[in-house]
């Protein structure tokens, strides 16, 4: 079997776990990837990885589950922020782009409206994706905007992927100059269609 496959944002994430673990995965493309693992524990550029933010925020998920159990539903964590505050960073700004405007929005988008659960991401919260990553023999194209907040997601995980590593000649990490996170959701003109078929013709045949 010679399987390629595609993540995007969180999913990129995810596909780049399964490429680890499934070796009929011959090519793998994450593109404007987050790691969630990370973001969960560590907090954004790693700002709350430490033990007091993490207990914290087991407490809190965990008082969640409990108020869950007895509503009988799941609180939602809210999506994109609307109204749109003036001080929103920018990455916020351009989620605000996508999800609530045509580009985006769905009726049955959460990130368009309620958001996930907020208990959604508490497994993640102790668990770390990308375990052995750099022992994927098979072919993995990392894509990212360089003007992305979650870049440093795609760089990090590009060079563990690489590091001491016997499988890096058919390993690349792809930077768009002057793309933010989510232009590579849906700007055609600047997402790298052709490199993609190329690489999957090259590593699928």
């Amino acid at each position: 079997e010679r399987i390629g496959i595609i993540g995007i944002c969180g999913w990129g994430g995810i596909a780049l776990q399964t490429a680890a673990i499934d070796t009929r995965i011959k090519a793998s493309v994450t593109s404007t990837m987050y790691d969630m693992s990370r973001v969960t524990g560590n907090g954004y550029f790693d700002a709350n990885d430490n033990e007091e933010a993490r207990h914290k925020m087991r407490v809190a998920l965990n008082k969640q589950r409990t108020a869950d159990f007895k509503a009988g539903s799941y609180a939602k964590a809210g999506g994109v922020v609307d109204p749109l505050p003036e001080d929103a960073p920018k990455f916020v700004k351009d989620y605000y782009a996508y999800y609530k405007t045509p580009r985006g929005y769905h009726k049955r988008s959460l990130n368009s409206n309620s958001g996930w659960n907020v208990t959604a991401a508490t497994s993640l919260l102790n668990t770390r994706l990308f375990t052995y990553t750099n022992e994927i023999r098979n072919a993995v194209l990392v894509i990212h905007g360089d003007q992305a907040h979650s870049c440093y997601m795609s760089k990090d995980a590009y060079a563990d992927m690489i590091k001491d590593s016997k499988y890096t000649d058919n390993k690349e990490l792809l930077l768009i100059p002057g793309a933010s996170h989510t232009d590579l959701y849906d700007q055609k003109n600047i997402i790298p269609f052709a490199k993609m078929g190329a690489f999957f013709d090259k590593y699928l045949k």
